[in-house]
């Protein structure tokens, strides 16, 4: 038994079946490998698994949460993706649930820099006029003097923060616990008409849930650009339509409510509304970034020590 009461003798790790070889170079002497199938039953020595990684997205993911009861051994769930409110309510009482926060830091505040100065020099406008064959020439927007207000300051926030400073932007920031240079979300209201762009970043708890409504919209600044890389849920979705009907913001999403958007949603058509479907964090290094945390988390699992990103309050 290791420090915090696990076996380390033979442990179990469980990972999707597509992971690559190359992934799971350099685990712990001892680990034994089972394998997540696509389709089909789990294989015997899945279910002696104490620690698994849950697959990234899609059916597999789904399926992976309908298998959870049956895995009687686990002690230690790792997710690849930084949100969690997909897996939390699923969770059996006693495992130790761990996020990717910091594997998609790189991809998602690209992402977000990326929407900003798209929206800034009205590149979808121009992509669309392009189709049209007009020559659409209209005056464009810089960067340099702009206020961004970060709804959620963790290390997303942090990273598209170092991208953005040489642009000559300021920062508001704004998170559930306050600390040096970062505000509380009682705060929010009073900030928000300071701010040129509002980058909501909050993960899905009960308590984020339409957290952002009518009230948020109606202090923005009129043009404002709300970027959404967070998660729609956490949006009041008839305010948002609303405030874009009544042209007081523009909106740059990579999340939506419901995903996938439904057709004849108001946002596929209106103006000053560009969407990605929840791609940010959707690279090829993902894979490689995710399991360079998973083997330092086995790692620290078999010696005792405490794991990175352990999930409290849904964070």
């Amino acid at each position: 038994m290791n420090a915090m009461g696990y076996s380390n003798r033979g442990m179990v790790l469980l990972v999707p079946e597509s992971t690559e070889a190359e992934h799971l170079v350099g685990l712990p002497e001892g680990v034994r490998l089972a394998y997540f199938p696509k389709e089909g039953p789990l294989p015997e020595e899945a279910l002696e698994a104490e620690f698994a990684v849950a697959p990234y997205g899609g059916a597999r993911a789904r399926r992976f949460l309908d298998e959870l009861p049956n895995l009687k051994r686990l002690k230690v769930v790792q997710t690849l993706t930084a949100g969690v409110d997909w897996i939390l309510p699923r969770l059996p009482a006693g495992v130790v649930l761990c996020d990717a926060a910091g594997v998609h830091d790189a991809p998602v505040a690209e992402w977000i820099v990326g929407a900003i100065l798209a929206a800034y020099k009205r590149f979808p406008e121009f992509r669309d006029a392009q189709r049209e064959g007009r020559w659409a020439y209209r005056w464009v927007e810089d960067l340099e003097g702009a206020t961004l207000l970060f709804l959620g300051y963790g290390s997303i926030a942090r990273a598209t923060e170092a991208r953005l400073a040489p642009f000559g932007v300021s920062f508001l920031r704004v998170a559930r616990t306050a600390r040096d240079g970062v505000y509380t979300l009682d705060e929010l209201p009073g900030l928000l008409p300071q701010a040129d762009v509002v980058v909501n970043l909050l993960p899905l708890t009960p308590f984020t849930e339409r957290l952002l409504g009518r009230e948020h919209f109606a202090r923005m600044k009129p043009g404002t650009l709300f970027v959404n890389a967070g998660r729609g849920k956490t949006v009041d979705q008839e305010a948002l339509v609303e405030a874009l009907r009544l042209g007081r913001v523009r909106f740059c999403s990579d999340v939506a409510d419901p995903e996938p958007l439904p057709e004849g949603h108001p946002l596929w058509s209106l103006p000053g509304v560009f969407l990605t479907p929840h791609v940010a964090g959707s690279t090829p290094k993902l894979f490689e970034r995710g399991f360079r945390l998973v083997r330092e988390q086995v790692a620290r699992y078999l010696r005792g020590e405490p794991l990175l990103n352990v999930v409290r309050e849904g964070y």
